[in-house]
């Protein structure tokens, strides 16, 4: 017969051992959890620098493009192709020129809200059909 002492003792290793098993599981669970971020962090570290080398290339053509219309908008090069081309240009009169004192920015954004809100004298356009 078993003696209540071993069966005390064969309660506390089997409780002991489902916390063992239980403390392993939590830890490989812990750790995998750990190297599946890390690996998702890998994989948006090269994304990111995937796009960081697309913008840089962009941003590559938009200054060769910028200095290309730079070079075209050459006063000397625009003369050239003028009389290249035969075109008969000539530089504006001053009549022809109105300057601008204001901020431009500013002035912009007080005619484009002129458009929008109405303000100013608006224009109504009305189709009347008459029935006799």
């Amino acid at each position: 017969m078993r003696t209540r002492g071993n069966t005390g003792a064969r309660a506390f290793v089997n409780q002991f051992m489902v916390y063992a098993l239980f403390a392993i599981c939590s830890s490989a669970s812990i750790g995998l959890g750990t190297v599946w971020m890390r690996h998702q962090i890998s994989l948006v570290a090269n994304e990111n620098k995937d796009f960081e080398t697309v913008i840089a290339k962009v941003e590559h053509q938009i200054e060769e493009t910028d200095a290309a219309i730079a070079a075209e908008q050459d006063p000397t090069v625009l003369n050239r192709k003028n009389i290249g081309w035969r075109l008969g240009l000539v530089p504006p009169g001053e009549t022809q020129v109105r300057r601008v004192t204001e901020d431009p920015v500013a002035r912009l954004f007080a005619i484009q809200n002129r458009k929008l809100f109405g303000e100013g004298q608006a224009t109504i356009n009305l189709k009347v059909a008459l029935a006799h």
